[in-house]
């Protein structure tokens, strides 16, 4: 288990990290969520012993990284996949790393075909694509078939099918009773990964729940209704309190859109006052929608207008 107790990191006048407290739990994918600037990078740092905390603790199995005897048996982490000598081969820059910490050598083998390296195993880290240098970090994190990961960003750059391997792979060591914290800001592929969601803001802790429940409580789904004479029946959604927001489609038939009712109240009120309903869906939230609705109010820097000017806040 991954424990973070009051954690707090100063950087001279900036405060990255304020009083944080969370655990991540074995047997399942945590995802870590924050805006640019919400202190997740640091707070990465501090678990894996590159951040020493200005007060709180980062621990891992109730010991600090600093104090693991072989850490890659412990903690695997990617962080940067751009961290390795350009001009050192792949299996090279596995077999100093496993013997570094003790690990046989065979192990190299073992993860450059895991992540699908063994082809290039032989080739400068240097020459390689985006994509292969996140299988390389992800190889290097995996050497010591550690107990926990933490993972910055491990999918950027793969192509769908590594993506979708990823995935896979994660679930399938979570599911061995492995701790695994992984951050990242492809939103959609979070909902589909993570068990579990902490999101901070202005390094304060916003939300540690379940994906499912984070996304149920910070946002709201939209029932879009495609009905004859429209125009009336929104008039009589107001009259009951309800706002409908109305459009029209290609051919000119009305729609609305109706925020926080289900479809079974919409449509049995449609058919109560006698209008012919063509369609009624609903567009249910996504974790985009909730985490926008929740960590609004903690982004550093924000766009306005066309010009893409940034205003610090």
């Amino acid at each position: 288990m991954i424990e973070i107790q009051g954690l707090t990191k100063q950087y001279g006048q900036v405060r990255a990290v304020d009083d944080l407290t969370f655990n991540v739990q074995p047997g399942l994918v945590t995802g870590f969520l924050g805006p640019n600037g919400s202190g997740k990078s640091t707070t990465i740092r501090a678990i894996v012993g590159l951040d020493a905390p200005t007060s709180g603790t980062a621990l891992i199995d109730g010991r600090r990284y600093r104090d693991l005897h072989r850490p890659l048996t412990e903690v695997g982490a990617l962080l940067d996949a751009k961290a390795v000598h350009p001009n050192r081969s792949a299996a090279n820059h596995l077999r100093w790393l496993a013997q570094s910490n003790g690990l046989p050598v065979r192990r190299v083998d073992e993860v450059l075909e895991l992540v699908g390296l063994t082809e290039v195993a032989g080739k400068k880290a240097g020459s390689f694509s985006l994509g292969m240098g996140q299988r390389l970090g992800l190889a290097a994190a995996l050497l010591g078939d550690p107990k926990a990961l933490v993972l910055d960003e491990p999918v950027n750059g793969l192509d769908p099918e590594g993506i979708r391997w990823v995935r896979g792979l994660l679930k399938a060591l979570a599911a061995e009773g492995r701790t695994i914290l992984i951050s990242s800001h492809l939103l959609s592929e979070m909902a589909l990964t993570a068990d579990r969601l902490v999101v901070i803001g202005r390094g304060k802790l916003v939300a540690d729940t379940t994906t499912e429940e984070f996304i149920r409580e910070h946002s709201v789904s939209t029932v879009m209704l495609r009905i004859d004479r429209a125009g009336e029946f929104a008039l009589r959604l107001r009259a009951l309190g309800i706002d409908p927001v109305e459009s029209r489609d290609t051919a000119g038939r009305g729609i609305l859109e109706i925020s926080g009712s289900t479809t079974d109240e919409i449509g049995e009120l449609a058919f109560n006052e006698g209008f012919q309903i063509r369609e009624l869906t609903v567009r249910h939230a996504s974790l985009e929608d909730a985490f926008m609705d929740s960590t609004g109010g903690a982004v550093q820097y924000q766009a306005h207008g066309r010009s893409g000017h940034q205003e610090e806040k």
